[in-house]
C-alpha cells in the first residue's frame, strides 16, 4: 500500500489531502505514480500535477529523479515554493 499526500494549494485544487493506493506495475516509480494519478483523475489533476515544478517527496525526503517505490512508501506532492 502507498500513502499519497497533497499539501498547500494542491490539496485545495484537487479536493484531496490523502489517498491510499495498492502498489502495482503502473506506479512502481514516482513518475509512474504521478502519471497514474493524472490518467485516473482527469484534467484537473493534469493541470495540477502536470506542472514541471511540482515538488515531490518520498518518505519525507525531497525526491529527485524517478526513484522506485516500495510497499509502505509515503509520497507527498507540494506546490512550488515562492518567496520574496
Amino acid at each position: 500500500m502507498l500513502t499519497v499526500l497533497f499539501f498547500g494549494r494542491f490539496r485545495e485544487e484537487l479536493a484531496c489531502s490523502r489517498l491510499e493506493l495498492e502498489l502495482d506495475a503502473s506506479c512502481a516509480s514516482l513518475d509512474g505514480l504521478q502519471h497514474k494519478l493524472v490518467a485516473e483523475h482527469g484534467e484537473r489533476w493534469q493541470r495540477v500535477l502536470g506542472q514541471d515544478n511540482v515538488i515531490r517527496a518520498l518518505n519525507q525526503e525531497v525526491a529527485s529523479g524517478n526513484p522506485a517505490l516500495a510497499d509502505g512508501d509515503e509520497i507527498a506532492f507540494f506546490p512550488p515554493v515562492t518567496g520574496g
